[in-house]
């Protein structure tokens, strides 16, 4: 784990959290607001928990360095990065939202948003970290 990894993962964790607030914080807002005291929690029982967000993003941010530097091909690095996103989506918003719909009561609409919106944040995060981690020649 080199210096560009620790730099990658921090840039990450910053991006995944204001990407993050971006779909949930404000696209999704008033969708989410409609829950309150049913299906979400309330603003200030959320922001009392707001530590674990950021160990959530610090996560994303980090494994998606660590994956994406395990496997750089020999691609385009634009081309590289979406697949890489698409791929992450696959493997963590598609299933994580699909099953929370089947264990809560999440209205089907909402749902739908954040499988496109948190899906197009994986894609716009996975073309981040491929212009961090550029594949080295020679």
């Amino acid at each position: 784990m080199d210096k560009r990894f620790w730099i990658s993962g921090v840039v990450m964790t910053i991006a995944t959290a204001l990407l993050g607030f971006v779909v949930h914080g404000l696209l999704l807002a008033d969708d989410y607001n409609t829950l309150v005291g049913t299906v979400m929690r309330s603003p200030e029982e959320a922001n009392g928990m707001m530590h674990w967000m950021l160990l959530a993003d610090a996560c994303i941010g980090f494994a998606m360095t660590w994956i994406y530097r395990q496997g750089i091909g020999p691609s385009a690095t634009l081309g590289q990065g979406v697949r890489f996103g698409i791929a992450v989506a696959f493997l963590t918003v598609i299933p994580q939202f699909l099953i929370y719909w089947v264990v809560t009561k999440m209205p089907a609409g909402i749902v739908h948003k954040q499988l496109v919106f948190d899906s197009l944040r994986m894609v716009v995060l996975g073309v981040l970290v491929a212009y961090l981690n550029p594949r080295r020649t020679g």
